[in-house]
């Protein structure tokens, strides 16, 4: 009986793991996860007043404000980051790789404590890599 269980056990495991392994997805290259990731992320708004913000609890919220534990926010970066990073990943889609090695490069000087450097950093290798 114990041997029965098992083979049923074991038939199963094998039946279904084709199943699972054809539900994953391809992997993505670099390129397309950074294209995709800079998409989601809006630069920030540099304001020049002073704002302040106030709530009463049962007061009616946009649908855009209500926070969600566990959903993805989409991070903020400044404007100027954001379109250089872009540019860099302009010339990789060009083909311009010596260039875009050099964007990427600018890039980590001039924004080090970017949310984008570790992006940056990792093109850059892979960059150098096809080199």
């Amino acid at each position: 009986m114990k041997k029965l269980i098992a083979l049923f056990v074991l038939l199963g495991v094998a039946l279904a793991a084709p199943s699972y392994a054809a539900g994953s997805k391809p992997e993505q290259s670099l390129w397309e996860r950074l294209r995709k990731k800079i998409e989601v992320m809006t630069p920030k708004k540099k304001l020049s007043t002073t704002t302040a913000a106030g709530g009463v609890r049962g007061s009616l919220a946009d649908a855009d404000d209500v926070y969600w534990k566990g959903e993805a926010k989409s991070q903020a970066v400044d404007s100027e980051e954001l379109t250089a990073f872009k540019k860099a990943i302009a010339l990789v889609d060009a083909g311009k790789t010596a260039d875009a090695q050099v964007a990427f490069s600018d890039f980590i000087k001039q924004h080090p404590d970017s949310v984008l450097r570790g992006d940056a950093e990792a093109a850059l290798t892979q960059l150098q890599a096809t080199k």
